[in-house]
């Protein structure tokens, strides 16, 4: 744990992955994170393996470095809890929909009446604003809906959702710079600002950054990067296993294509000017895939290395446990005390000149209650 937001409190009231990896991350930089739970606890408590205490690895991991306090928040005493917390808070963050949060005093509205200092954060599936505001909203649905899961219709196949929580990770990184951002600005104006979140829109704007592309500039522009929509841009069988090679300019394509023995490409009129050669990547990347075929991945690797030419082995989520440079870096050192860690996911940034402390273990259920209201009673 760093100490650089040593002084910023956080009201986590979120559950899943979008709003606690948000959390987390503000816990890491030295907030003191409160994760505000009802009495039935966050649903990912029992998400994925559970660790010898049955608390899921999916809690463990997008929970370090916070307090843990239960209130049920449709009740009276609930709601004194819920008041005494946000007495003493400079951010709360949720993740239920409008309605739900209404209904219990969490919206924006009932939070900031009478303490404009503070910062509310709302994570959302869709924008208030628009016709799909309220709907329920999980990754996969977000994959869907924002163009993600689609994607793979662009080359042949069918759709298909990336194995990963990507949406709520993305829409998690947003919280982070939008509440810092926030925090700063009241800083300097002492007000604080009400703050959505939507995945939809958070995916959305991710993908098309480069998809947009020919529509930037046409209404009727069709959207789409043609480059990473190639269907053989993707890594590609050696002699005798797997290997991802990104030549990105002139220089590399020569250098690799001349391992080849491959003439007539560099020698055609267009090979020489990138936004011709960009237009061409199906050639260049067909002629990539049947070449590397014809020796061992370690043969590659030197040619690459020799020619600078940017290249990886194809890793599986396994072979990252046990990459050299990760090894080298201590990135899955297990930091905090959680019951039977034995690695967890690290803040992969690092700060100069800041000082840091030791970790702190995803909290029980309703594991500090006393001591954060003894202590709000006390403040």
């Amino acid at each position: 744990m760093l100490d650089l937001l040593k002084s910023v409190r956080v009201l986590d009231a979120s559950s899943i992955v979008m709003g606690p990896m948000a959390g987390q991350i503000l816990g890491d930089l030295g907030a003191e994170v409160i994760k505000l739970e009802p009495p039935s606890g966050d649903l990912a408590r029992t998400s994925g393996t559970p660790g010898p205490d049955g608390t899921g690895a999916l809690f463990a991991n997008n929970n370090r470095n916070k307090l843990g306090v239960v209130a049920d928040l449709k009740t009276m005493e609930g709601q004194r809890t819920l008041a005494s917390l946000l007495e003493r808070c400079d951010v709360v963050l949720h993740n239920m929909r409008p309605a739900a949060a209404a209904r219990i005093g969490l919206d924006a509205e009932t939070v900031r009446r009478g303490r404009p200092s503070i910062v509310h954060c709302a994570a959302v599936g869709y924008g208030s604003d628009g016709p799909y505001a309220g709907r329920p909203a999980y990754d996969d649905i977000i994959q869907a809906a924002g163009g993600l899961a689609g994607l793979s219709m662009r080359v042949g196949g069918e759709p298909a959702y990336v194995p990963s929580i990507v949406a709520d990770k993305i829409g998690g990184l947003h919280i982070v710079y939008a509440v810092l951002a926030a925090l700063l600005a009241r800083e300097r104006t002492g007000r604080g600002r009400a703050i959505e979140v939507p995945m939809f829109e958070c995916l959305a704007a991710f993908l098309m950054n480069e998809h947009l592309d020919a529509a930037s500039f046409d209404a009727d522009g069709k959207a789409g990067y043609e480059r990473l929509l190639n269907p053989h841009r993707r890594p590609h069988a050696t002699a005798d296993g797997w290997l991802a090679v990104m030549p990105y300019d002139e220089r590399h394509w020569r250098a690799i294509l001349e391992e080849m023995g491959e003439t007539a490409i560099p020698a055609e009129p267009w090979f020489a000017d990138p936004a011709q050669r960009n237009a061409r990547s199906g050639v260049l990347y067909h002629r990539l895939a049947t070449g590397l075929t014809e020796r061992p991945t370690a043969a590659w690797i030197a040619v690459c290395e020799s020619g600078d030419i940017p290249y990886a082995q194809v890793n599986s989520i396994d072979d990252l446990l046990t990459d050299p440079h990760l090894a080298a870096r201590g990135f899955f050192s297990a930091t905090d005390p959680f019951p039977g860690r034995v690695r967890s996911v690290p803040l992969p940034v690092r700060f100069s000149d800041t000082a840091s402390g030791p970790d702190r273990a995803a909290p029980g259920l309703g594991e500090h209650t006393a001591e954060i209201l003894d202590r709000a009673g006390r403040e």
